[in-house]
């Protein structure tokens, strides 16, 4: 018919076939496609993409998944089985959070279940939902260096009641861990000189020498369980015996913090209190004459004088007095000391046979041995070493320091060396103290006025002192009758 006498009708239905036709290059595929092979009779759409294999619904012509999840409520009655179920629809692995993964991304990425696959079968029963397991949340913890991980221990969930545990210790929370340690200033020398001068910006640092008065220091405040007893002794006299005993009582009361007593029990009116505070008004008689009324440290105090930080009990100045300090009234006031002090000085009278050295011996942690850079001197040091073995304090004598003390300037003429190895070989340590014009004097002693180099040798022996403080207690032989 001519195309003039076509009804609209007709060319209307012409253009919508024409739209329904399949585009050029598909048609041009499908005829340079082998005639062997017959074609499978489906219903293709009018148009699908180049990638879409042949045979399979397009994805716009599947089944939407919510269908797919509700074909199980069109078909009640094909119902299978709950162990066919289980069969068919295996749990799948608890999913995991990539490495580094905060806790608000774990949730974000948490991957969504896929819509499930177009079965052939019409009807499909909805896999079994998968069982939440206990402690699952124990897996999503954020990495290392990630939001809330410096500092914060391992949790784990409870066996019994599920709740999250710490599996380890929490972090200490002390000076050092929670503050920037600044480095330490120099507090003596050019070094502290400039530090001050810079206004704090450039320290130089500790100097060799700071760093070891810094260690001696740290020995000397060595802690203290209960009472020590220290006993300072000699078999000669006149060689620095009482001097050894202010300055090592000065020096530890100084760096420490507990309390420290120096007691004379010289029986021959000793000088420690002399020397040290010059307060002799009150002594160890009045002490022992009012044992009955002492119950606090201020009741102590009453019969002690003070120098710096030291306490001193002087013993009995009265020389018309005939009765001596004994063993007896020497463990009394010893006794009395130890209720209220850290740290006890004993200054004992020249030579070994007296009845408060008996005293002292006895109760005794540590020894000061004290002898002099000459032939007199350290010999009698010596002597005095092997008496205390002969009388069963071998271990005692081991826990000993040496002191050489210089009550004169060193000639030279004595072997320094020789005399040190003879004593280090018996002794714990040995230290040797230099000769000081302040301490020669035999004037109250001030700390201030004594020369640097007896300071330090002082220093040093109390370190060796406080060393003892960490040793074991004695192990006394049981005294034969």
């Amino acid at each position: 018919m001519p195309a003039e006498e076509r009804s609209w009708e007709q060319h209307s239905q012409e253009h919508i076939a024409s739209w329904q036709q399949p585009p050029s290059w598909q048609q041009a595929a499908e005829a340079e496609r082998p005639r062997t092979e017959a074609p499978a009779e489906q219903p293709a759409p009018s148009w699908r993409p180049a990638d879409q294999p042949v045979g399979q619904p397009a994805s716009w012509e599947q089944q939407p998944s919510w269908e797919q999840q509700r074909s199980w409520e069109q078909a009640p009655q094909q119902q299978v089985p709950s162990h066919q179920v289980n069969q068919q629809a295996p749990q799948q692995p608890a999913w995991e959070p990539p490495p580094g993964a905060r806790p608000w991304e774990q949730q974000l990425q948490a991957p969504q279940p896929a819509a499930p696959a177009a079965q052939p079968e019409p009807q499909q029963q909805p896999p079994a939902p998968e069982p939440v397991q206990q402690g699952q949340w124990a897996q999503q913890q954020p990495a290392p260096g990630g939001w809330g991980s410096q500092g914060s221990a391992t949790w784990t969930p409870d066996q019994q009641s599920g709740q999250p545990q710490p599996a380890g210790p929490p972090p200490s929370l002390t000076s050092q861990s929670l503050l920037r340690q600044a480095a330490e200033t120099p507090t003596r020398g050019w070094r502290r000189f400039l530090h001050k001068a810079s206004g704090g910006t450039v320290n130089p640092g500790l100097s060799q020498a700071e760093i070891e008065h810094r260690a001696l220091v740290q020995r000397v405040t060595t802690p203290v369980r209960g009472s020590n007893r220290i006993a300072v002794v000699s078999l000669k006299g006149g060689i620095g015996k009482t001097t050894t005993t202010c300055c090592l009582g000065l020096t530890l009361a100084h760096h420490r913090g507990d309390r420290v007593v120096a007691v004379d029990a010289n029986p021959d009116a000793g000088t420690l209190a002399e020397r040290l505070t010059n307060v002799t008004d009150v002594t160890v008689r009045d002490l022992l004459a009012a044992t009955d009324r002492i119950r606090s440290f201020t009741d102590v105090s009453a019969f002690t004088s003070l120098a710096g930080r030291l306490q001193v009990l002087a013993s009995d100045q009265d020389p018309a007095l005939s009765e001596a300090f004994s063993e007896e009234e020497y463990t009394t006031v010893a006794d009395i000391l130890a209720r209220y002090f850290n740290i006890i000085l004993t200054d004992s009278g020249t030579g070994l046979l007296h009845s408060a050295m008996s005293g002292t011996l006895a109760i005794a942690d540590s020894l000061v041995v004290v002898g002099a850079p000459s032939v007199d001197g350290a010999s009698r040091a010596s002597k005095t070493l092997d008496w205390l073995i002969a009388h069963g304090h071998e271990e005692l004598v081991s826990r000993s320091v040496a002191v050489i003390s210089s009550v004169r300037p060193n000639t030279g003429d004595v072997d320094m060396g020789m005399v040190r190895a003879h004593f280090a070989a018996r002794c714990r340590a040995v230290v040797e103290i230099p000769y000081d014009t302040h301490l020669v004097t035999g004037g109250l002693i001030d700390l201030d006025r004594v020369g640097a180099p007896a300071r330090q040798a002082y220093l040093e022996l109390a370190a060796h002192v406080a060393d003892g403080f960490a040793l074991p207690p004695l192990t006394r032989r049981p005294a034969t009758a």
